[in-house]
């Protein structure tokens, strides 16, 4: 599905707002009627330094691509009870040390076309620094709609070892209503963190909502660097994938947890957002429209054919149902690839020239000895 495709493209992708618009509508449609409150626009790493930094040679521009992202997202929002939020993510230009000036002007330009499309509130979304988390929200901040922040780290803090209560204290004090996690872990990891990161927040005196939106994978072997560390990533990462009972062991926990804003990153499907949205019908009051077709829980098993499935029409079963992978060679757990490189390092400096044979040689060679 295209979701997928832009998990693991990023501002490869972007074409596909301007050249396939329907491809995008109708997937905004699918997680509208699986029970999505809000139509996030497209615009993941839509930064004028994004698309030159990975060889843009379209005749687009990051606000045109943003523009129709804009409007893709407020059409299908206009066909339920959504609002649209617009998203700026971390940039080529932090990694390779560019000032907070430089950073922010790129902000900025995304930011232009937000407030002239009028979205409803603004995101500031997988930032594995909390420094440039926090310049993104002072920008948002200065649009004068409501904003929301999320990193992309675990328990362990961000990649200079800021924890998670400490970088929710910072969005916050920065302007950030909402804070929270996305991306990079499962949501078992994610919610943990996110808990941490409203005890900080609390602890300091201030006052919050927090948010979630995790990985649709299982990464327990993960290390602070999260799942782009793992050897499957990005192609080989569908064995790991959850199923719709374990979203809804998520949603519950993170409703449990006190986050209102529960919604999922890479290699959620609509499906899985049906499944959050079935485990909290009752908090919300209604079931998605998607219900309709399958039924809430399984029941939808209940006009199968062959009686063995007919007796798992039933929550229970399927809640206590430890899958097999059906793998029989393959190991649980991988061990993640730990270069232990951030900003500043030589490693990490954003270039616009491909990668050339002698630099995928050195990283080839490098990558024997991890």
């Amino acid at each position: 599905m295209l979701e997928r495709l832009s998990s693991v493209m990023g501002a490869l992708c972007l074409p596909w707002r301007k050249e396939y618009p329907e491809a995008v509508r109708q997937l905004h449609r699918e997680f509208l009627r699986a029970g999505s409150n809000v139509m996030q626009t497209f615009t993941f790493y839509a930064s004028d330094d994004k698309l030159e930094n990975r060889g843009n040679k379209l005749s687009y521009t990051g606000a045109q691509i943003n523009e129709a992202a804009c409007d893709l997202a407020r059409e299908v929002a206009n066909e339920g009870d959504a609002l649209v939020a617009g998203g700026v993510s971390q940039t080529p230009s932090y990694l390779s040390c560019k000032s907070e000036k430089d950073v922010k002007a790129i902000f900025k330009k995304q930011l232009d076309v937000f407030v002239k499309k009028n979205v409803d509130f603004l995101i500031a979304e997988y930032f594995e620094h909390v420094e440039e988390a926090v310049w993104a929200v002072e920008m948002l901040k200065e649009t004068g709609k409501p904003v929301a922040a999320t990193l992309c780290i675990g328990p362990q803090g961000d990649m200079h070892g800021v924890s998670p209560q400490e970088c929710a204290v910072r969005l916050v004090t920065a302007g950030a209503q909402i804070v929270g996690i996305n991306c990079h872990f499962d949501p078992e990891t994610c919610v943990k963190t996110v808990k941490m990161m409203k005890e900080g927040v609390e602890k300091a005196g201030l006052k919050a909502h927090y948010m979630v939106q995790p990985l649709a994978f299982h990464t327990p072997d993960c290390n602070c660097q999260g799942f782009i560390d793992l050897p499957e990533f990005p192609f080989g990462l569908e064995p790991r994938i959850l199923t719709r009972w374990d979203m809804h062991k998520y949603a519950r926990e993170a409703y449990n947890a006190g986050i209102r804003y529960i919604g999922g990153c890479c290699g959620f499907e609509p499906y899985h957002i049906r499944a959050v949205a079935e485990e909290l019908a009752t908090e919300r009051g209604f079931f998605p429209a998607a219900t309709e077709k399958h039924g809430p829980w399984g029941s939808g098993l209940e006009m199968h054919t062959k009686p063995w499935v007919r007796a798992r029409a039933r929550r229970d079963y399927w809640e206590n149902l430890k899958p097999s992978s059906g793998r029989p060679f393959c190991p649980s757990l991988s061990v993640p690839d730990g270069w232990g490189v951030t900003r500043g390092h030589a490693e990490l400096m954003q270039q616009k020239e491909a990668t050339s044979k002698d630099q995928l040689k050195q990283l080839f060679d490098r990558s024997k000895t991890q």
